[in-house]
């Protein structure tokens, strides 16, 4: 039992000493600095088309990746309750539109006409009598009763003029308020079918026919049918080191074992207070054969390329700023660059240093 123990413990011996000598050389190559992002790739101009209305979707005019111009209609709703508000507003602005009401001025022309006349003739009436009373012919109640009629048909004359002036307002406000309702109904009728805002693609229809649909939710997901664009998610604490024009080396899981080059196009100056992170866009130098909107992406956007520069193993530095030689010293560096497994040694070490692995 003892004999089968030492040869257990030597070889655990052997294994924590060589665990603890790990040790390696400083070696001159290229590093490449970079920051980490996720995202999803969109479609240029993609955006998610909402009703104006409520209803229910009475047909559905595209299937999903149908090409669609601004204008042309995707879904429509139908509503008998607007259907029937259009209705009636072209009834009242038939009724009240000033060709309907021409026989209620004409009645009115006439009124006036006969009052004309009628005052035409006191007028006449009171004349002559104020020439006999001149003459000494008659009395002056006479006089006065002829002048009377006159004033009486002066002010029905005028009466009749004011009631002709005010219909004609009546009928001009009447029917331009009605015209301008017919045209809110037809506008609101419009509303009904839902067209495309922009010229692309439909990459989602979200509703069937007979579902019911409101202003809240999306019916629709349009885009561009060939340019698109990479959302990346990055780290507030990466953030200040991404700048426009910027390399971006990228993955996807659609395109395994590939990878493409992108290149900062927008930083979003406003950070999500969820994710603590802010939205960069970057657009492909050379795009996939095929893209989709929605795929998913994992991305590096590269700060600063040197090459030839002294590295070491990022696991071989203690504190982001001291190593340990082989004579067991702990030396000071001035560290540059990093990446995921290098970081540059701008001073303190030598390619001819022997540097140790620290114990973990």
């Amino acid at each position: 039992m003892v004999k089968s123990v030492i040869p257990l413990l030597a070889a655990f011996l052997l294994f924590a000493c060589k665990k603890k000598t790990e040790k390696t050389n400083p070696t001159q190559e290229k590093i490449t600095e970079s920051v980490y992002a996720s995202g999803v790739v969109k479609s240029n101009n993609q955006y998610q088309v909402f009703s104006t209305v409520n209803g229910l979707v009475k047909e559905v005019l595209v299937t999903e990746g149908d090409v669609v111009k601004k204008g042309d209609p995707i879904l429509k709703i139908s509503n008998v309750t607007a259907q029937l508000n259009n209705e009636n507003a072209q009834i009242t602005a038939d009724y009240s539109s000033v060709a309907a009401n021409a026989d209620r001025l004409n009645a009115l022309k006439i009124d006036i006409d006969i009052a004309k006349t009628k005052m035409d003739n006191d007028a006449s009436l009171a004349e002559r009598q104020r020439n006999l009373w001149n003459q000494g012919i008659g009395t002056r109640n006479e006089l006065d009763q002829r002048e009377l009629s006159y004033k009486n048909s002066v002010n029905a004359y005028k009466a009749a003029q004011s009631r002709y002036a005010d219909l004609q307002r009546q009928i001009n406000f009447q029917a331009k308020q009605s015209q301008k309702n017919l045209q809110i109904s037809n506008s609101t009728a419009g509303d009904y079918t839902i067209r495309s805002e922009a010229n692309g693609k439909v990459y989602n229809i979200l509703k069937e026919k007979g579902e019911m649909v409101n202003t809240q939710s999306p019916v629709a997901l349009v885009g561009d049918a060939t340019g698109f664009t990479l959302e990346l998610q990055v780290d507030e604490y990466d953030i200040v080191r991404v700048q426009p024009g910027q390399k971006v080396v990228l993955t996807m899981d659609s395109y395994k074992g590939r990878v493409f080059e992108a290149k900062v196009q927008k930083i979003n100056p406003i950070m999500n207070a969820q994710s603590k992170s802010f939205l960069v866009e970057a657009i492909f130098v050379t795009p996939p054969p095929a893209l989709y909107p929605n795929l998913t992406t994992e991305a590096n956007i590269v700060i600063a390329v040197k090459d030839k520069v002294l590295t070491i193993p990022r696991s071989y530095l203690i504190d982001d700023s001291y190593v340990i030689l082989a004579s067991k010293e702990k030396r000071k560096v001035t560290t540059g660059l990093k990446d995921y497994q290098k970081v540059e040694i701008i001073n303190g070490l030598t390619v001819n240093d022997i540097i140790l692995k620290p114990a973990q």
